[in-house]
């Protein structure tokens, strides 16, 4: 694996009327477990089925029926936090929290408190090449969802859907390490990258797959440092938690706007209360949601229908085994491997579909003709028509066939891209297209040479002005290629171009 050296980049600056400030976030990503059976239930997680249909007795609170633990949305929370460089916990148990739930029939939740599955780890957040910050992990936490409250409906009443009631859910808590919207975002961004390529949250932010509690501080210059020497969190100002932010774009307008509202109360002289507020994209604000509530205030005790969760160091083993290559790991073999710039190369990996695309067009091949042809042709394609890489026209064996012909010198580059397109709206097999077509690149050079020739003899008063200045070689080029319906190999037909004017 390549060492890539990363520097931290500087926390993020806003000035007061009265002083500068510095920012301090934490994150609680909370992540849809990939299963198709809820925690404690069997029922489905199919997104948009019909309301209350994914909805077993257990997840209508029914009296007499008991969680049943999933093994398997145990297993996903074991592989995230091995991902994540984290300590797996062999002990581990759940709680309830009590609160008032109108979409969870049971009227409390079932958590993980005190014993969660995880402990600490890391992720390296990339903020551009060659700069990244760590960003420690405090613990990964199961829990169960809560179902959806619908109010515009009905004018008087509001409407239930539990079919979310029951998903798990895993809880992915931050330590205070962001200092900037940017970073929040790119915390977000590659906390999903990571599990999707995992495989264990598809990260649909659409779907509420993954939404992000945000916890925004401010504080002077330096407190944060003393904060990481002590590990005090008297050194920073007091947090407030946005939540259920599902985007990348409302997460840094949120950040900012709530940072400023802080700042005018704390240099008009108040206090900021810990609460926690809600995100009004429209309004580009923050209001108030409610006063910040404490563990107590939620009343936890252990879950008397579940016994403590305890897993064995072998199973834990085999799963770190199983794991894919993880984005960071592969983004430094593409840099290693095929000689991608690292900027490439996380562009690259981004998605873990279009990393394997790639790997597949790049198999035997040039790899930076096969990056330059992945990101610039095909991705920005696929952009201009709004579709993904799943959804491409052309498959990474297509497009690998291409970029063969090219490296044969059987086609130009520019036929290439004629070919390309063809591949793209219609289909087809390319080397046969090239063949039936008649698209085949001119290698022969006497036929080359009669058309730079013939151009030559029709243009003598060019052919005086490219004497004079050489950089007017190129309308000859151009003339050549035009002559031989671009089919003409461009190196051969250059150096024929010089040769013939003397340059």
């Amino acid at each position: 694996m390549l060492d890539l050296t990363y520097e931290t980049p500087k926390p993020k600056v806003i000035a007061g009327a009265k002083h500068d400030w510095e920012l301090v976030i934490g994150m609680e990503v909370h992540a849809q477990v990939s299963s198709n059976a809820k925690l404690f239930s069997g029922a489905s997680t199919k997104f948009g089925a019909e309301p209350n249909s994914n909805v077993s007795f257990v997840d209508a609170a029914m009296p007499g029926m008991l969680p049943v633990i999933n093994e398997f949305c145990v297993e996903q929370a074991v592989r995230t936090g091995l991902g994540l460089k984290a300590e797996i916990h062999l002990w581990s148990a759940f709680d309830r929290k009590n609160y008032f739930y109108p979409d969870l029939p049971q009227g409390y939740q079932i958590s993980q408190l005190y014993h969660p599955i995880v402990g600490e780890g890391e992720i390296l957040v990339d903020m551009g090449p060659g700069v990244a910050r760590k960003v420690r992990i405090e613990r990964i936490h199961l829990e169960q969802d809560a179902g959806k409250s619908i109010h515009d409906m009905d004018p008087n009443m509001s409407f239930v859907d539990l079919n979310r009631t029951g998903v798990a859910l895993m809880e992915i808590v931050s330590r205070p390490d962001i200092r900037g919207p940017e970073e929040a975002a790119a915390y977000v961004t590659k906390m999903r990258q990571i599990l999707r390529y995992l495989g264990t949250c598809d990260g649909n932010m659409q779907n509420g797959n993954l939404r992000a509690d945000v916890n925004v501080s401010i504080c002077r210059p330096g407190a944060y440092e003393k904060y990481m020497e002590t590990q005090d969190f008297s050194h920073l100002g007091t947090r407030c938690e946005i939540k259920n932010m599902n985007s990348m774009r409302f997460i840094q307008a949120a950040i900012e706007v709530e940072a400023r509202r802080q700042i005018a109360i704390v240099e008009a002289g108040g206090e900021v209360e810990q609460e926690t507020r809600l995100y009004d994209p429209d309004k580009n604000e923050t209001r108030s949601m409610r006063s910040k509530e404490e563990a107590h205030d939620y009343r936890y005790f252990p879950c008397p229908d579940l016994l403590p969760l305890e897993i064995e160091q072998g199973w834990v083993d085999d799963i770190a085994k199983s794991l894919p290559e993880l984005p960071d790991e592969k983004k430094a073999r593409f840099v290693t491997d095929f000689g991608l710039s690292e900027y490439d190369a996380s562009v690259l990996t981004a998605e873990v579909e279009a990393a394997d695309y790639f790997e597949k067009v790049a198999a035997g091949r040039d790899g930076k003709m096969a990056a330059n042809w992945v990101i610039n042709e095909l991705f920005g394609r696929l952009k201009k028509d709004d579709r993904d890489i799943t959804d491409s026209p052309v498959s990474p064996e297509q497009l690998g066939e291409i970029i063969g012909l090219i490296s044969s010198d059987a086609i130009s580059g520019k036929i290439a891209k004629d070919l390309f397109e063809i591949v793209y709206t219609e289909g087809g097999d390319p080397e046969k297209i090239v063949e039936d077509r008649g698209m085949k690149q001119v290698t022969d050079t006497g036929a080359i040479e009669a058309a730079v020739d013939e151009v030559i003899a029709t243009n003598p008063d060019q052919v005086e002005k490219a004497k004079q200045n050489p950089k007017l070689a190129g309308w000859f080029v151009g003339q050549v290629m035009k002559a031989t319906g671009g089919k003409a190999n461009p190196k051969a037909v250059n150096q024929l171009v010089a040769q013939k004017l003397g340059l």
